[in-house]
């Protein structure tokens, strides 16, 4: 019992170490860039991992994008690192460099971020064929910014109520096929759907651009998103353009009605934005469709958050219904219960400090009770 007891113990202690968030700078064309590092606990430093980018909208910040993305949350699954730049500041207001209406910054964010990659790879193991940009806004628009000016690292990009200003646009050259996957409303009054000649594309010009660029099928399939929120005033379609060159897709979900929001979190409720990205990246790595993804199985069940004190939110990207079974550290199943609906909260206040394993479709997770 003693050697069982130390051992959890220590596996105990060297789970809840690996789990970091860090606020952390580089100097890049002598300026201080800061950001926010997330290393989940799940990380070990022979094995590399996914890097995923997050950067904030204009006038935002890393902070305020870091907490409501949770991207957290899914890495603490998924196992891939997490960096949330910050922008530096254009007539007192946060920004990304993208051109548009930001055409007075003399910001190098392509620069920076190229900087960022070489810094956290070189005290992480990073596997330099997963790294992937998404972002809310000017975050979304740095993306693409990435995807046409630093494609040589990034695999796939995100955007998320963004698009691509005209100078990105038309100076757009990227090296690889590169999945994309556009997140947009219609009604957004921030950055038009339709787009403004003057400063941003729309929606449809930036899925066509890589529609044709990736050499997709014109063609899309379409799903139709369960409305399963009635008060959001807003449905969702998702647009699949697919069999692209090395087998990407570009995808698009269009909100109907939807605004300038991050779905999942306000606005519309249909659907989580930060699920559905994720999703969308481990598909792919630089080189396109990755054709064996049973190792990454583990990444279609959130785990938030972790360590708890108080309850533990189980989401899995399935309808189905899943059984689960908690057992303590000595194999002693504790709680036994079903996932239904894709979503459960599970109380665990009542329960001591310690190590629990969480079963789920046949998979085995480790929790962290503080």
């Amino acid at each position: 019992m003693k050697h069982l007891i130390v051992f959890a113990f220590l596996l105990l202690s060297n789970f809840a170490i690996g789990q970091q968030t860090l606020n952390k700078s580089i100097t890049h064309d002598n300026l201080q860039r800061d950001y926010i590092l997330y290393v989940p606990a799940s990380y070990n430093a022979n094995n590399p991992v996914p890097l995923v980018l997050c950067f904030h909208g204009y006038t935002s910040n890393a902070t305020v994008n870091y907490q409501y993305t949770n991207f957290k949350a899914i890495a603490d699954t998924a196992g891939f690192i997490l960096i949330h730049p910050q922008g530096t500041l254009l007539n007192g207001n946060t920004h990304w460099n993208v051109g548009g209406w930001t055409t007075g910054s003399t910001v190098d964010d392509v620069g920076f971020t190229n900087a960022l990659i070489d810094s956290i790879s070189s005290t992480y193991s990073i596997d330099p064929n997963k790294i992937y940009s998404t972002g809310m806004s000017n975050g979304g628009y740095m993306s693409f910014q990435l995807a046409c000016q630093l494609s040589n690292r990034i695999a796939a990009v995100a955007s998320v109520t963004g698009s691509m200003t005209i100078q990105t646009f038309n100076n757009c050259n990227p090296q690889h096929p590169t999945p994309i996957l556009q997140i947009h409303g219609t009604m957004d009054a921030t950055v038009p759907y339709n787009g403004d000649p003057t400063w941003t594309k729309s929606i449809d010009d930036v899925i066509q651009y890589w529609v044709n660029y990736n050499n997709c099928d014109p063609n899309p399939s379409t799903i139709n998103i369960a409305n399963s929120n009635l008060l959001d005033n807003s449905t969702v379609d998702q647009f699949i353009y697919s069999n692209g060159d090395n087998n990407v897709n570009t995808e698009h979900f269009k909100i109907y009605g939807g605004g300038h929001d991050w779905p999942g979190v306000w606005g519309n409720l249909d659907m989580d934005a930060s699920i559905e990205i994720w999703k969308f990246f481990l598909r792919y790595d630089i080189n396109g469709l990755i054709t064996n993804l049973e190792d990454h199985a583990v990444n279609e069940i959130t785990l938030y958050p972790n360590p708890t004190s108080d309850v533990l939110n189980i989401k899995i990207n399935s309808k189905e219904n899943s059984h689960y079974s908690i057992s303590d550290d000595l194999g002693r199943i504790i709680e036994s219960g079903t996932v239904i609906n894709s979503s459960k909260t599970i109380p665990l206040s009542s329960k001591k400090p310690g190590l629990y394993l969480l079963k789920i479709q046949n998979k085995v997770y480790r929790i962290i009770k503080t």
